[in-house]
């Protein structure tokens, strides 16, 4: 409740401060409670005074029984009589306001025989049973019903349209493909929990929500005006799923209100509708946005951007020649609602099949409104689990005929759902598809993704067709793909890279590549040069793709210097991904022990230069969303034999890590205590001395999974001589330090995280803040940053020369 415990004098005004403060709240109309008018300055620009006459109660109330007392009120005192009646009458609490036409209830002023005489506020009279008999229809059926804190801006938008000089009737929210999610949100929490059905069991069912809205919204008078929608509001119900029975008869379901419609008709009265005729068959069109979302991963209703629908079929003809259309039949086996399909011009030669029939009978609904497709073309089919037998004769004729299958182009947008572990088995039942089954020992564990199920079943078991899908890059670089890859023998035609954040509620930044495979030319993927499109459709470049194997990643790479607890200085986590999108898991911390479910490798004297080499060349350049699926790969000797690179990733680590003083002793303190005038000794001087040279290394090599490296590898024989990028590193560090020890409270043995911790602090939910109120220690801490980014700017060619990412 927006206004709670206080008086109805205090919620008067603060209402009138709060949403009518443009105009006059002081005048006393008759003993109406409270009123909005025009100011005296601008009467003369009408005669109307009065915008709304209102009864106001403290605390919560039946407002509908307050416009009835409101009524009394002015009915008694004959007010209308003395003053000009306004556009609006209405009632409000602390919680809420309503707002009734005058003109819709003014006629029971003129009631005959009705003695007004009586107490308003007294709700037990006959008279005040009578007006609320007379009026209660009507205010349920057109009041407009606004909560202060969940409609507050469509209360400032409702008064901002209607409350104007000179104007009479209500103008409500108009609907349009720009706010109609907006209003759903809205929708779901009034509407939604007063329809008889149970939710749950509905979603297991195929039964949305979404479809109830839009039976709503697509209405005249409660009436559904588009009946090939799966759910109709029939005046005070629904009806769905109908059909024709066995018996040739036609039957539908129905479900009622459970609050005889008050919700759905105080919710609806905000809003005019239906809305304008042009938005309905984009509304329909997109049911995609009223899916949930885990029913959307699973189901792939996600809609694909026009752009690049468009630029896929230019892609399309690119390949298959000018006349593919006519030369080439075409199968979206997950089309949603069709939208993949627009532009395509043989309606004779395409097929739309998907795994819900409400989706189904929109894309029959747009048929009607003109979608090029034919109804006995769109069907329902559950692609990873259903026979073939049951597609349509003529789609069947052509899959089970291995020459037509040579002109039949599977051309999908596929489902992306995927579980991360075999712990998740169930979730959405993505491994418990009859495709995974067949299948299971080929897909590996990329069965636990359907897009991957999806290409294994086109590719076994219509093979010869073209296949044009949009997916993410996995199945040409991912390391948990190679059993697919190995099976997956066809030819990559062509391919575009788009931003996946283009796509409806992808937030990811990543890649969405557009792949035309010819399966009659069996190949192993190796390598393509792909287009790159901006947010824009601009194309901006090209990319290499190329395909790896199983030892080439980078984490084959650092497992070799893996060693023991004994002596260690810290631990690097994250060696269980190898691309760009992984990044963010990697880190060094003092110990294993602060993790719930380490897997890294202990840091110790003798691997931390390789070490410093990983972290650095996966941490020096910013992932986006093009190389966010790059992978990071098993380099070549060259980084061995350059001193300046391996120094360099050992400066970016030394003021990149997450160690913490608090979790044991901190060895990555790179200066002396002179050098940061600190007020004690240090517990460690560790990485000051291995700067310096000490200790000195053995005599011997050592061996590390039967690979011998070289001493120098591995760590200093003597001083490390630094480039002059990591030295104005060194230098911005040591005056950061310096700065810190320089306060009272400082911690001795503080790392560069403590430092940070210290002058930045945590928020509320103990995160650390981005910034400081500090403006030296802000100067100092930003100097460091562009000195480490000019660092990482020195370490990225590098990168790619010793082969660690490939260009």
């Amino acid at each position: 409740m927006k206004y709670q415990n206080i008086r109805e004098e205090e919620l008067k005004n603060k209402v009138a401060q709060d949403y009518f403060w443009l105009y006059d709240c002081t005048k006393i109309i008759g003993n109406v409670d409270f009123s909005v008018c025009i100011h005296q300055s601008r009467k003369d620009l009408s005669e109307q005074e009065s915008l709304l006459w209102a009864e106001a109660k403290k605390g919560s109330s039946d407002l509908y029984f307050s416009i009835v007392q409101l009524i009394l009120t002015i009915g008694r005192a004959r007010t209308f009589d003395k003053f000009l009646p306004p556009a609006l009458l209405g009632a409000f609490d602390g919680e809420k306001i309503a707002f009734i036409p005058y003109n819709d209830i003014h006629e029971v002023f003129y009631i005959n025989d009705f003695n007004w005489n009586v107490t308003p506020s007294n709700h037990d009279t006959k008279e005040f049973k009578l007006i609320h008999g007379k009026v209660k229809s009507i205010i349920y059926d057109k009041a407009l019903l606004f909560n202060f804190l969940n409609d507050d801006q469509e209360l400032r938008k409702f008064i901002k349209t209607n409350f104007i000089i000179g104007k009479f009737g209500l103008t409500k929210t108009k609907i349009d493909k720009n706010n109609f999610m907006v209003i759903y949100n809205k929708w779901l929490q009034t509407v939604k929990p007063t329809i008889a059905v149970k939710w749950d069991a509905a979603k297991r069912n195929g039964i949305i929500d979404g479809d109830f809205y839009l039976a709503d919204l697509l209405s005249e008078e409660n009436n559904t005006l588009k009946d090939k929608l799966f759910v109709l509001l029939k005046q005070n119900h629904y009806e769905l799923d109908r059909k024709i029975d066995e018996a040739g008869m036609f039957i539908s379901r129905r479900t009622d209100f459970m609050d005889k419609q008050v919700a759905h008709t105080q919710f609806w009265n905000k809003y005019d509708r239906p809305p304008k005729e042009e938005y309905w068959d984009y509304i329909v069109e997109r049911r995609d946005l009223l899916v949930p979302q885990d029913v959307r991963e699973r189901k792939g209703s996600f809609f694909t951007p026009q752009i690049w629908v468009e630029l896929s079929q230019k892609y399309l003809t690119d390949v298959l020649g000018e006349n593919w259309q006519d030369e080439y039949y075409v199968w979206d086996c997950a089309a949603g609602t069709g939208n993949l399909l627009a532009g395509l011009t043989n309606k004779y030669h395409v097929w739309a099949s998907t795994l819900d029939q409400q989706d189904v009978e929109v894309m029959r609904d747009r048929i009607k409104n003109g979608a090029n497709l034919l109804e006995s073309h769109v069907f329902q089919f559950d692609f990873l689990n259903d026979d073939f037998s049951k597609l349509p004769k003529p789609l069947q004729e052509i899959i089970n005929n291995p020459e037509k299958r040579k002109k039949l182009v599977v051309y999908i947008n596929p489902p992306y759902a995927e579980v991360s572990s075999k712990a998740e088995k169930g979730k959405v039942g993505v491994n418990q598809t009859k495709t995974h089954a067949k299948f299971g020992s080929i897909l590996g564990t990329a069965g636990r993704e359907l897009f991957a199920q999806f290409l294994l079943r086109i590719y076994s078991e219509i093979n010869g067709v073209t296949i044009a899908e949009f997916s993410k890059l996995k199945i040409l670089q991912g390391s948990a793909f190679h059993g697919l890859k190995e099976h997956f023998k066809a030819k990559l035609e062509n391919m575009f890279l788009v931003p996946a954040d283009t796509f409806d509620n992808v937030k990811g930044q990543f890649p969405i590549g557009f792949k035309i495979w010819n399966t009659s030319k069996k190949e192993i993927f190796e390598s393509i040069i792909a287009d790159i499109y901006d947010k824009n459709a601009n194309l901006i470049g090209t990319k290499s793709i190329f395909a790896l194997n199983k030892n080439q990643y980078i984490n084959k790479f650092i497992s070799n210097y893996k060693t023991t607890k004994e002596d260690s200085i810290g631990f690097m986590d994250g060696i269980n991904g190898n691309d760009f999108q992984h990044n963010n898991i990697v880190y060094i911390l003092n110990s294993k022990e602060q993790l719930p479910n380490p897997r890294g490798i202990y840091i110790n004297k003798n691997n931390l230069i390789p070490v410093s080499v990983y972290f650095a060349v996966r941490k020096a350049i910013p992932a986006t969303w093009l190389n966010d699926r790059d992978q990071f790969l098993y380099p070549n000797d060259g980084w061995k034999s350059d001193s300046e690179f391996r120094n360099n990733c050992l400066t970016f680590t030394l003021f990149n890590n997450n160690i913490q003083s608090k979790f044991g002793t901190n060895h990555w303190i790179p200066f002396t205590e002179q050098e940061v005038n600190a007020r004690d000794k240090f517990e460690s001087n560790f990485m000051a001395d291995f700067i310096k040279g000490k200790p000195k290394p053995p005599q011997k090599s050592f061996k590390t999974l039967s690979i011998l490296f070289e001493p120098e590898v591995t760590y200093s024989r003597a001083p490390i001589l630094f480039s002059a990028e990591a030295t104005a590193v060194f230098d911005a560090g040591k005056e950061l330090w310096k700065y810190y020890h320089s306060q009272p409270d400082c911690n001795v043995n503080a790392s560069l995280y403590d430092i940070r911790e210290h002058f930045q602090g945590r928020n509320q939910v103990g995160k650390m803040n981005n910034k400081s109120t500090d403006q030296s220690y802000t100067n100092l801490i930003g100097n460091l940053r562009e000195r480490l980014r000019q660092l990482a700017d020195k370490i990225e060619p590098k990168v790619y020369e010793y082969g660690f990412l490939k260009l």
